[in-house]
């Protein structure tokens, strides 16, 4: 029974062994013999292996949220929407103003007869969220202001928002492991973005800042196929008065010419301006998903293909089938500059599937789908620092780390094979294992290994060999008891067993806090610290007492120990 119990225990050792090998070296996918020569190893284990940014380079930015300005526009927003709010109801409302400095955010509707005030207020509030907003009511005006407490918790959220909608267009880029936090106060709008691996910091930049906003819009035109469209901007204001309103707005379009085939070089469109119908049909806030597709035989021309939320796809259904044989166009900005990247004429209707075209390149296709996908960021982004750590820099600091690892490991070896003489062998063995261990769980977690978390396995390579050398010291005091050296062993393990998991337990909750309140090179250190400790449990434990067991096994009256 004994010796079967021994089997066991060795099976479970070999094969926890090799899974921790393949996890860490073995090829991923598909299997070929070269993944199992030297070169394909050492491959296997850079695919395999997460390289935080002070590892293998990549991009550091520290950016801010421009607070200031969100307030600004959020102030002029609510101006606009309050004057107009009393406008439709008939209100005898002047004209509208706003101030937006040194802290102040507030804006005024000025009135032409003062008796009404009341009724204005009642208008403004059924159609404008001022909630937030503390309100005065002056007579001829009233005067809607922001409190310091509301801004704090405006521009809180505005941070909020931005780092994750930072977060979600990161995600979705490809970077293992980015670092997106909170930086410095909760009202200075500040984000670390740390990516590993990246190389092109103004291609994310680009990616960040582009708000990316969504429109579609009812285009005023004769239906197909006579769409209006008129050679300069001034030509399609005439149109509408000489200006702009309120429901009408003019947008540069660039038709497109789909008689080109991939062979030939794309001809420079005419540009063209349209008129449309304001508000929008719908907006990109009822988008659902957004994504890059190939045009069937010219792969070097991308258009977007997108699907609306339930709410969005009822709206343009209903649109889409009032006005089966008119325009429609896909009007797209960020934030500043809008223009129609295509027009079509409505054949049916439609619910919650339509496309984008617009000659577009796959990767401006990509990015632009992301970013319509993640949603418009509040306000512009400043970048305060912008730092790229070369992959050279990256490779020393492995060099350096490795060395340290390395040493610190044939240190350790030596001091227990001369201080412990043959037991150290089992110290080692149990060593080796929770390194290889450790690092595949790192693989296995998908997580980021960092020059900080270097530092935790390097310590945890310390804990492991205190948990040995707590067995052995408890294990030479039996021996010197006159205790035979089965029993020793026994007792060695048991009365060290307490005092291994209390270590253990209390590193691993210094580590949990670590990993739950740092920022992200304290955390990689807390990963592998609290790795290198839970598997330490099982390698100083178990797999160290199953080797001393197999020893008596060969050797069940052995008088004497080697420790």
């Amino acid at each position: 029974m004994k010796n079967s119990n021994l089997w066991i225990r060795t099976a479970i050792i070999l094969a926890v062994t090799l899974i921790g090998i393949y996890l860490l070296l073995g090829p991923r996918g598909s299997i070929s013999a070269k993944d199992f020569t030297l070169a394909g190893i050492q491959q296997n284990l850079r695919d395999n292996i997460n390289l935080g940014l002070d590892l293998q380079g990549g991009i550091h930015l520290v950016m801010r949220v421009n607070t200031e300005k969100y307030l600004a526009k959020l102030t002029q927003d609510n101006q606009d929407a309050a004057v107009n709010a009393a406008k439709d109801a008939k209100l005898p409302v002047k004209d509208g103003s706003s101030v937006v400095e040194d802290g102040t955010y507030s804006f005024t509707v000025n009135l032409t007869d003062s008796s009404k005030a009341k009724e204005v207020i009642e208008a403004v509030r059924q159609k404008v969220d001022l909630l937030n907003w503390t309100e005065d009511n002056n007579g001829d005006s009233i005067t809607w202001s922001l409190p310091a407490t509301a801004q704090a918790r405006l521009k809180e959220e505005a941070a909020e928002q931005a780092m994750q909608i930072i977060e979600s267009r990161i995600d979705k880029f490809g970077v293992a492991e980015p670092t997106i936090q909170r930086r410095g106060t909760s009202d200075s709008g500040e984000i670390l973005l740390q990516m590993p691996g990246v190389d092109d910091p103004e291609r994310v930049k680009r990616l960040l800042n582009v708000q990316a906003q969504l429109s579609l819009m009812a285009v005023v035109s004769p239906p197909n196929p006579n769409l209006a469209t008129y050679p300069t901007k001034e030509a399609a204001l005439q149109t509408i008065g000489g200006k702009e309103t309120a429901n009408r707005k003019v947008y540069e379009y660039t038709e497109r010419d789909d008689s080109l085939d991939s062979s030939q070089n794309p001809q420079e469109r005419p540009k063209q301006w349209i008129v449309v119908e304001n508000p929008p049909i719908i907006t990109g806030d009822q988008l659902r998903d957004a994504q890059a597709v190939s045009q069937t035989g010219n792969e070097g021309d991308y258009q977007i293909s997108f699907s609306l939320k339930p709410e969005g796809a009822k709206k343009f259904g209903e649109w889409t089938g009032k006005n089966i044989g008119n325009y429609m166009a896909v009007i797209l900005g960020d934030g500043t500059t809008f223009e129609a990247k295509s027009v079509a004429f409505i054949q049916s209707q439609i619910f919650d599937q339509g496309q984008i075209s617009g000659r577009f390149t796959q990767e401006t296709a990509e990015d632009l789908a992301l970013t319509l996908r993640s949603g418009a960021l509040p306000t512009e982004i400043e970048y305060l620092e912008e730092r790229t750590v070369g992959a050279s820099l990256g490779a020393d600091s492995i060099r350096a780390g490795l060395t340290a690892a390395l040493g610190g490991l044939i240190f350790i070896i030596l001091f227990m094979l001369i201080y412990y003489r043959g037991s150290g062998i089992n110290a080692v063995v149990a060593l080796t294992l929770n390194m290889l261990l450790t690092m595949g769980a790192l693989v296995v977690l998908n997580a980021t290994l960092t020059l900080p978390g270097m530092a935790g396995l390097i310590l945890g390579i310390g804990m492991a060999v205190d948990a040995n050398v707590l067995v052995f010291e408890r294990t030479r005091e039996e021996l010197i008891a006159g205790k035979a050296v089965s029993k020793a062993i026994d007792l060695g393990f048991d009365r060290a067993f307490i005092t291994i998991i209390d270590a253990n337990l209390t590193t691993i909750i210094a580590g949990i806090i670590l990993y739950l309140y740092g920022s992200g090179p304290i955390r990689g250190f807390a990963v592998t610290l609290i790795l290198g400790l839970i598997i330490n449990l099982f390698t100083a434990i178990f797999v160290s007492r199953t080797i001393f067991m197999w020893l008596l096994e060969r050797n069940p009256n052995k008088k004497k120990l080697s420790i």
